[in-house]
């Protein structure tokens, strides 16, 4: 394992470029296993993630290309059960079950696994393909899926949280090949959604209204092959929107799409963050002035994403006062705050809130990474602190973060991955 061994206090300056979705990048990964056509996928993002979605898709069959920041699939010939270890490594593995259900009738997927960030259930994904006709059990760790046609039909996605995501990309995929017409009610409205249905419409697919709550397939006989460009990671936007705040920066962010981006803008804004919009582009700066705190509630888009809320942390650690961050996607999201308290931080979590008293400089430390995002808070943390801090299991970071201290160190960054050494030594 790997640990980035960073000197803080030092601005960042630069231009940095933008790589794709990772939220995106799986699911579309996923739908080529609806055709028996190559499907290329351009501007992917070099993570692990992308990787171990690649060998699934192999362990079913497909035939797997990476070439630079391109992918080409081809299920000339696929079967319904994958690796069982491959598949419970990540949470996104579970969006191969409506492209299998779609194309062959059955499934056998190994439950997901991902990172432990609270509840995670698959119960609504089970429920909108039940109501497709799909029927299930599980058993041995497994998710058994067989049909013998899938029928359109009304469904239901509201859950105790918001829409799904991967719950409504997965019955989309599998609705483009059923029979007659599905209407999705309460569908999530992400870009992440928007961008699979674009690609199953170039695949021949019959899909309106994505990016909306309610989206309406017509099922299609067969998919043929397409090509497509992944849309920009806005979580990766955003996660250097706030290195350019708490380094006291400024930070071209290049092809990032900042309609993307509104709600983690607002409230940048609202503190005293500069962020202009330059077509693609966004120029983000800390900016003279004194910065406010801001209270801050998670929730779905187009609210302000729990993939940035540990990020948006740090950033009131530095601005005196007192902020109040909610968390209403996930119970356990609050993980990266005993390790930001070994920096000097002094935040208190009260139920699904943190109080964070800000204004206290924060000093270097050794630290750990719990998940994805808290990996990327934690380097934002040593960046502004003073001295160095060590980040430990940045393995979580290469999950969702393309070359992330490469591209730091272009900004002016002292970052460098070092051998993640056990404390004894």
């Amino acid at each position: 394992m790997d640990a980035f061994l960073i000197k803080g206090g030092r601005p960042l300056h630069g231009d940095v470029s933008i790589s794709g979705s990772k939220n995106a990048t799986l699911p579309l990964m996923a739908a080529a296993l609806l055709t028996s056509e190559p499907c290329t996928i351009r501007r992917i993002p070099n993570l692990s993630d992308v990787q171990f979605m690649g060998e699934i898709l192999k362990s079913l069959g497909a035939e797997v290309t990476f070439e630079g920041d391109s992918v080409t699939i081809r299920a000339r010939k696929i079967h319904e059960v994958g690796k069982y270890d491959l598949i419970r490594k990540m949470r996104a593995s579970i969006c191969i079950l409506g492209p299998l259900m779609g194309r062959l009738g059955r499934a056998r997927v190994s439950l997901p696994g991902g990172c432990v960030i609270g509840a995670r259930p698959i119960d609504l994904h089970l429920k909108g393909l039940r109501a497709l006709g799909a029927r299930f059990t599980v058993r041995a760790g497994y998710v058994l899926g067989e049909t013998k046609r899938l029928v359109g039909t009304e469904v239901f996605l509201g859950g105790r949280v918001g829409p799904t995501v991967l719950g409504t990309v997965n019955i989309m995929m599998a609705a483009t090949l059923a029979e007659g017409t599905t209407l999705i009610e309460s569908a999530a409205c992400e870009p992440e959604v928007i961008d699979v249905a674009n690609f199953l419409i170039a695949m021949g697919a019959k899909i309106q209204g994505a990016g909306g709550p309610t989206i309406t397939i017509t099922g299609v006989k067969k998919l043929h092959g397409a090509q497509h460009d992944v849309i920009p990671d806005r979580i990766e936007a955003a996660t250097f929107a706030i290195a350019a705040a708490v380094t006291r920066g400024e930070i071209t962010l290049k092809n990032c799409r900042p309609d993307h981006l509104g709600a983690v803008l607002d409230k940048l804004r609202e503190t005293g963050v500069k962020a202009e919009r330059r077509g693609p582009d966004l120029v983000v700066s800390h900016g003279r002035t004194r910065l406010r705190p801001v209270d801050i509630t998670t929730q779905p888009y187009a609210g302000f994403p729990t993939d940035v809320q540990a990020q948006m942390m740090v950033l009131m650690l530095l601005v005196p006062g007192i902020s109040v961050i909610t968390e209403r996607i996930f119970e356990a999201r609050f993980m990266h705050v005993p390790e930001l308290c070994r920096l000097g931080a002094e935040i208190s979590i009260e139920g699904p809130s943190a109080i964070v008293k800000g204004g206290r400089p924060l000093s270097g430390a050794q630290i750990m990474a719990s998940d994805l995002r808290a990996s990327a808070a934690l380097v934002l943390a040593g960046l502004a602190a003073e001295g160095s801090t060590t980040v430990k299991r940045v393995y979580h970071l290469d999950r969702g973060y393309d070359r992330m201290d490469e591209k730091l160190r272009t900004l002016g960054a002292r970052i460098e991955r070092v051998p993640d050494r056990p404390e004894s030594e």
